[in-house]
């Protein structure tokens, strides 16, 4: 506990794992000789694009209706079968998913500046979608608003012990495979996937460095970590990353404190560049979120020479439209 919040903890991304057994795939992990010598390091990549539903949302998600529909079952089966959650995209879609594959009913509220191409993924997996302002103050108050309508039960797609412990087993099976990593990296947004994968990596290897990742634009984890106090991103920050424009949240900050060595950002220019790098690296089309880590490993500010890094890949639902290098357009200078 953290004064009066529950906060997962190793076990907690553990027992995850084994509840999640045969509901996630477990993802490759690949490396490239080429990248590791524009960067200097010895890198692998976990690949959660490939993960069902395109992202690693699905796990945490998955973790926490496995969990919710236990205790439906353990009362008896009282309650209505009905999930809610606001989303800019892979954790509806996630969410979404997940409730199908148990009967469960799933309310998303999605922000109409959403990706077109996650919002239709979302209504592919049959959520029903209420739409809201930009911003996490409106996505607060229209997700309260279909829980007083409907009694759904909330999954927040980041600040939930569950989802976090859930999006933790990414992690720990990377350092199962590669237990000699010095240095693990993923994106931040809300800060759930990198909670989850610096408690994996206290677990699993203590001394592995754990540094998040961020948008220049959408820094408002950068702020919260070296500043010492957390700090929100008012409206919707301008980045291509649109995975990565929520604030951090109460719970994903308080294991930053305990567990994350440092939180780096860079640009959007750098961004699209490591997409395109990606792709002709790794052999990858990964969408811009995933692409902040490989940016921030390609400007050196992850990880020192010959280090072993282990990268988390976290989705690979790409709007095609708005990447320069892949609608068109002129892209980022080389």
């Amino acid at each position: 506990m953290s004064g009066d919040i529950d906060l997962p903890d190793f076990g907690d991304v553990v027992a995850a794992h084994d509840r999640l057994r045969g509901h996630v795939a477990r993802t490759p992990v690949l490396a490239s000789p080429r990248f590791d010598e524009r960067v200097g390091r010895r890198v692998v990549f976990k690949c959660e694009n490939l993960q069902h539903a395109g992202a690693f949302k699905f796990r945490g998600a998955s973790n926490a209706l496995l969990q919710l529909e236990a205790a439906r079952a353990a009362a008896s089966g009282a309650g209505a079968r009905v999930v809610a959650t606001h989303s800019s995209g892979n954790h509806g879609a996630a969410l979404a998913r997940a409730a199908a594959s148990i009967g469960w009913r799933c309310f998303v509220v999605v922000p109409h500046d959403a990706s077109p191409v996650k919002v239709a993924a979302i209504r592919a997996a049959g959520a029903e979608l209420v739409t809201c302002e930009p911003g996490l103050a409106p996505r607060e108050a229209a997700l309260a608003e279909v829980v007083a309508r409907t009694g759904a039960e909330v999954v927040h797609p980041f600040d939930d012990s569950r989802v976090i412990a859930g999006q933790g087993t990414a992690a720990l099976e990377l350092l199962a495979d590669h237990p000699q990593l010095e240095v693990l990296t993923a994106p931040v947004g809300g800060g759930g996937l990198l909670a989850g994968s610096a408690l994996a990596a206290r677990g699993m290897a203590p001394s592995c460095r754990v540094v998040g990742a961020e948008p220049e634009v959408a820094d408002d984890a950068a702020r919260s970590f070296h500043g010492g106090v957390r700090v929100g991103m008012p409206g919707s920050p301008p980045t291509i990353a649109d995975g990565l424009r929520g604030s951090i949240g109460v719970r994903p900050y308080a294991l930053f404190r305990r567990h994350v060595d440092d939180v780096v950002t860079v640009s959007e220019a750098a961004i699209v560049e490591a997409m395109r790098i990606a792709l002709e690296d790794l052999r990858l089309l990964v969408e811009p979120s995933s692409a902040v880590p490989i940016a921030a490993l390609l400007a050196g500010r992850i990880g020192g020479p010959g280090q072993r890094v282990g990268v988390i890949l976290s989705g690979g639902n790409v709007d095609l439209s708005v990447c320069p290098f892949l609608a068109g357009r002129a892209g980022t200078s080389r």
